[in-house]
């Protein structure tokens, strides 16, 4: 596939296998990859790693707050989903917060993209 007039946008781009996909989707040629994740720090060390690349750009948000993905998500053509909390012990000990991200974000996701109809949503889970 021709990426170069795609924008794709990647929920948890900060994240393990969001930073991944991110370098991929970059290394492809993509026009604009978004990284959209709640983790400030992880962002700011991403923009020093990539050195102000135009084809880069950075949403502070969280999949729990469906506002902060229609701005994210506008104009975009495909959407990876890899926005989770994936710690056994961290999901067991607060159950709720796993269920308001990993369910009620995950339909946020879905919600937004029949709102900004991109091509194509890719939502990946963990064997968590």
């Amino acid at each position: 596939m021709d990426y170069s007039k795609k924008k794709i946008l990647v929920t948890g781009g900060t994240g393990s296998f969001g930073n991944f996909i991110v370098r991929r989707f970059l290394d492809l040629g993509a026009a604009e990859v978004r990284v959209f994740s709640r983790d400030e720090k992880k962002q700011h060390d991403m923009r020093v790693f990539y050195r102000g690349r135009k084809d880069l750009s950075f949403f502070i948000g969280d999949v729990r707050d469906r506002n902060s993905l229609d701005e994210a998500m506008s104009g975009i053509d495909i959407v990876f989903h890899a926005a989770a909390l994936k710690q056994v012990p961290a999901c067991e000990n607060f159950p709720d917060e796993a269920i308001l991200t990993n369910v009620t974000g995950a339909q946020n996701v879905v919600d937004a993209a029949l709102h900004h109809h991109p091509e194509t949503v890719v939502m990946i889970s963990t064997d968590k």
